[in-house]
């Protein structure tokens, strides 16, 4: 492994020549460059085309068993420090298993804590990201301090503290798909690390039942396999393995039709240090004494004292896992298809996003049904009220819901819990069937979730995203025009004002503009009220 790596160059403000510091089990690529003081911890991969560059702000800290991917840039400047966990004074700090994905730029002084993912073309500067934070594709992190546990969406723009505290915590999916990427990168350190060597080569292509222990060396697991003869399917039996890995506790919970309904589970037998057999022999006892019931595997995190991953593994008709298997997004890392995982078939990709959305913005889920009397005059009757705090446990809730009104109409219901409001009414059964459609007005005020794939098609998924995410942040909306000559003097239009914060309002505003103006130029705005400047320009149509 030839390692770029040189010493700072002499600077008035860099006189002693350091050199980077690089844990013997960590690889870094031939194709990166590291410059000056840079320690660079156990376990710890740096893919190839990555610059990290000591030679103003210094020092940098990369910590065990994080990645820091292709493309991604780590400066700093001259001015302004962070103290990282040791005490001392850093112009960047990366902590623990934490994730720098593709074509990151992280410039200190800048502070990025354990088991954080920073998303592809993502920016941190002069900031601070607590543990366990989730920040997405494309967002701008400055002059502020993220939360511990913060989800910040794709686009995002966070230049002011109130906009950080607002920010909502991170899902037990985004959790575990952070923990994937970080076992992706460590098997990617390992197999990079002995590819020159037969010796090496030779276990990991004939490996059988084995994972790498927090230390990078191969160890033997059990011989459990999640056969189809077995209780457990492979998922199951991978995630489980994942979670003792990341040194996580395994615990169950279980419930029949009427507490599932109302998420009223009952605690099973915790699996705290056991080993992997043990857990899995626990795990099928489980499953044998409540036949006919859900039961449910709980990955916890013992020192956050939190939940890291909830997933139903039997349901009354059978052994089920709503994970679905990671796929590949064609740039080496992985990603999850949420909709699916959480969906059995019943609910639609759409419906089961929505479900997601209405979450993360703090809506509370209920249903409503109807037969066909009632539904001709608009009498629908009360279903059971949904106390999920996952996607895929919202989702499971929903499809039991419609099986046991099997022949009627059921609506999925979203309700603002502080303002006491519905703000989505969407039918997802009919008689003859699930459906996914947009949503409705239920006449009386209430306002409706946006669905991209049934619009009229004006609106992109990646400019409905982009209003979802200043709505949640408290932006306003607003939208300009211009025909080709006012646009190549940047001499654009106002459109009528949009008001409302309400999401298929604006959207509706945003198509209307666009119909109007059809043949022209038209950009959205996003506008921060209070301090009365601008977030965010972009087009959303040409001619």
């Amino acid at each position: 492994m030839a390692v770029r790596s040189i010493a700072a160059p002499p600077t008035p403000w860099s006189k002693n020549l350091a050199e980077p510091k690089i844990h013997d089990t960590a690889y870094v690529h031939s194709f990166s460059n590291l410059i000056g003081d840079v320690q660079v911890g156990s376990n710890v991969m740096i893919a190839p085309g990555t610059s990290i560059r000591a030679d103003e702000g210094t020092p940098f800290y990369i910590g065990d068993g994080s990645n820091v991917q292709d493309g991604v840039v780590i400066h700093g400047l001259e001015q302004g420090r962070v103290e990282g966990d040791d005490g001392k004074p850093y112009s960047v700090w990366i902590g623990k298993n934490s994730s720098i994905t593709h074509m990151a730029l992280i410039h200190g002084p800048a502070y990025v804590g354990d088991d954080c993912f920073i998303g592809f073309r993502s920016t941190v500067f002069n900031a601070k990201v607590n543990d366990g934070c989730i920040i997405m594709m494309h967002a701008l992190i400055q002059d502020v301090e993220i939360p511990a546990g913060k989800y910040v969406p794709s686009g995002a723009i966070i230049t002011n503290q109130q906009q950080a505290d607002r920010l909502p915590d991170v899902h037990d999916e985004d959790v575990h798909f952070a923990h994937h990427v970080v076992g992706i990168n460590d098997a990617l350190r390992a197999g990079y690390r002995c590819a020159e060597n037969i010796a090496c080569i030779s276990p990991i292509r004939n490996k059988s039942g084995q994972s790498s222990s927090n230390n990078g060396s191969p160890k033997m697991q059990s011989s459990y396999t999640g056969s189809s003869s077995s209780q457990l399917n492979k998922q199951t039996v991978e995630q489980v393995r994942n979670l003792l890995a990341q040194g996580y506790n395994i615990g169950t919970e279980y419930a029949d039709q009427r507490r599932f309904r109302t998420s009223s589970w009952q605690s099973g037998p915790s699996l705290q240090g056991k080993r992997e057999g043990e857990v899995f022999a626990a795990l099928e006892s489980l499953i044998n004494e409540h036949q006919g019931e859900y039961v449910r595997l709980i990955g916890i995190d013992p020192k956050a004292k939190r939940r890291v991953l909830e997933e139903i593994i039997q349901r009354p008709g059978g052994i089920s896992n709503g994970a679905a298997a990671p796929k590949s997004n064609g740039n080496g890392t992985q990603s999850y298809n949420n909709s699916a995982a959480v969906s059995s078939g019943k609910i639609s990709p759409q419906v089961a996003e929505q479900v997601r959305n209405l979450l993360a913005q703090g809506y509370k889920i209920g249903t409503e049904h109807a037969d066909q009397r009632r539904f001709r005059t608009s009498s629908w009757q009360s279903g059971a009220s949904i106390q999920a705090r996952s996607a895929s446990e919202a989702v499971a809730a929903l499809e039991s819901v419609m099986n046991e009104y099997s022949g009627e109409y059921v609506r999925l219901i979203g309700i603002d819990p502080k303002v006491k409001r519905r703000v989505v009414e969407e039918i997802i059964q009919r008689p003859d069937g699930p459906v996914a459609q947009t949503a409705k007005s239920n006449g009386g005020g209430a306002s409706a979730v946006y669905s991209s794939t049934v619009a009229s098609g004006s609106l992109s998924q990646s400019t409905v995203e982009k209003v979802r995410g200043l709505l949640a942040q408290g932006y306003k909306i607003g939208t300009e025009h211009a025909d080709q000559r006012r646009f190549r003097t940047s001499s654009w239009h106002t459109c009528a004002p949009i008001e409302s914060s309400r999401e298929n309002e604006v959207f509706s505003a945003l198509e209307s503009c666009m119909r109007e103006h059809s043949g022209e130029y038209v950009r959205l705005i996003g506008i921060d009220a209070k301090a009365k400047r601008r977030v965010l320009e972009e087009i959303i149509q040409r001619p």
